[in-house]
């Protein structure tokens, strides 16, 4: 399993435009992926509602994590997009 704990970057939170740019790029990262606050109970990063539900504030931990084949690299780039606080998912870590 890909696993990755990171902070939020964005200034806002994982609200609103920030949210909808992550699960656009969730989406786009083509394993399953889901994400967590904290330890909190993981939900589908690629539903916005799941994802906004979580109420994400900038410096809150959350973590990323994926059982699917390969998913390493999504994974990780995911998490750069999340703790710099990227407007589009990262070609490359």
């Amino acid at each position: 399993m890909a696993e990755r704990r990171v902070n939020i970057g964005w200034a806002q939170g994982l609200h609103a435009r920030p949210a909808a740019n992550f699960v656009r790029a969730a989406v786009a990262a083509g394993v399953p992926v889901t994400i967590a606050k904290g330890d909190g109970a993981p939900v589908n990063a690629a539903s916005l509602l799941a994802v906004l539900g979580l109420g994400g504030e900038n410096g809150d931990e959350v973590v990323l994590a994926s059982d699917a084949q390969g998913a390493d690299s999504a994974v990780d780039r995911l998490a750069k997009m999340v703790s710099e606080g990227l407007d589009e998912l990262p070609e490359t870590v």
